[in-house]
């Protein structure tokens, strides 16, 4: 599915999908992974790179999953890294809150920022051209890179499979957050699609189907966003144990209500006691097979 020079170094939710760029453009990176998963990211490209240096170091946006190993790249490399121009201003000032860190209660360490790219930018990455594209509803300042020569679209958390990332301006009562993801489906609809690289899950071919499910479920969000709020608040709590790998059932309650976003979502949205939160997430997701429970213990299922 995928041209010599372009490799996909696919990883799982806790860190997002690198995407290796080699050729005459010199080797590059598209997104860095998770902080506590930045030992196994270097030691990926290393191997991937055979012992040459990562010359460029490129992110999609700039969410804990997508730029958590930028900084341990820097040190081992000295490669040359470029973020999309909305995010400067946020990775700059390392606000821990408009970057969904310490709001979160994810991590990352701050990097240096080399320079910037913006939707209609042409970045040579690798033997190929990529047309930069604005991706905004899952984060606004988020993009895409879309190589027409191969028809290969890399995503970023604008399209999965089955889905795409978390609408987080919907929850934040952002009223043009569903009108943004619905407009980057469409651009995506627009371009002649053969392969994407999604930010999470396997390349995949059919595009046109993803973008139906995703139009399908952008649907039943924009008909009740609480349906949001509920999807988000299982995220967080998954990712959350994926970083730890277990968390004590009687800590969970604590947790959500500790966490700012999963307070605010339960608080805006949900409207439920701390203590019936708690059991609702950890009762929904045993359902959907995503935990379970180990001699008082809450763990991500496959841990």
């Amino acid at each position: 599915m995928l041209p010599d020079g372009v490799r996909v170094l696919e990883r799982g939710w806790l860190s997002s999908n690198n995407i290796l760029l080699t050729g005459r453009a010199g080797p590059a990176l598209v997104d860095s992974g998770y902080l506590s998963q930045a030992p196994q990211t270097l030691a990926l490209v290393a191997h991937a790179l055979g012992g040459a240096r990562l010359a460029r170091l490129v992110n999609t946006h700039c969410h804990s999953d997508h730029m958590g190993g930028n900084a341990a790249l820097q040190r081992a490399h000295g490669c040359r890294t470029s973020i999309p121009a909305g995010e400067a201003p946020l990775v700059e000032g390392w606000d821990e809150d408009a970057l969904l860190l310490a709001y979160a209660d994810q991590r990352a360490e701050p990097f240096r920022i080399d320079d910037t790219f913006a939707p209609g930018d042409v970045l040579p990455l690798g033997d190929l051209e990529w047309q930069v594209i604005a991706a905004p509803g899952h984060d606004p300042h988020a993009t895409m890179l879309y190589a027409p020569a191969e028809r290969i679209l890399i995503s970023g958390d604008a399209l999965w499979e089955n889905g795409f990332g978390i609408i987080f301006g919907a929850l934040a009562g952002d009223a043009t957050a569903f009108a943004d993801t619905r407009a980057t489906l469409e651009a995506i609809a627009r371009l002649d699609v053969r392969t994407v690289i999604p930010g999470h899950g396997r390349v995949f071919t059919d595009a046109g189907a993803a973008l139906e499910r995703s139009f399908a479920r952008l649907a039943g969000y924009e008909q009740d966003v609480g349906r949001v709020a509920r999807h988000c608040a299982k995220v967080m709590l998954s990712f959350a144990l994926l970083e730890r790998r277990a968390m004590p059932l009687a800590e969970v309650e604590g947790y959500v209500t500790r966490v700012p976003i999963l307070r605010d979502i339960n608080a805006r949205h949900l409207g439920m006691t701390p203590q019936a939160f708690a059991q609702w997430l950890v009762a929904d997701l045993e359902r959907a097979g995503a935990v379970e429970r180990r001699g008082g213990e809450l763990v991500p299922r496959g841990a």
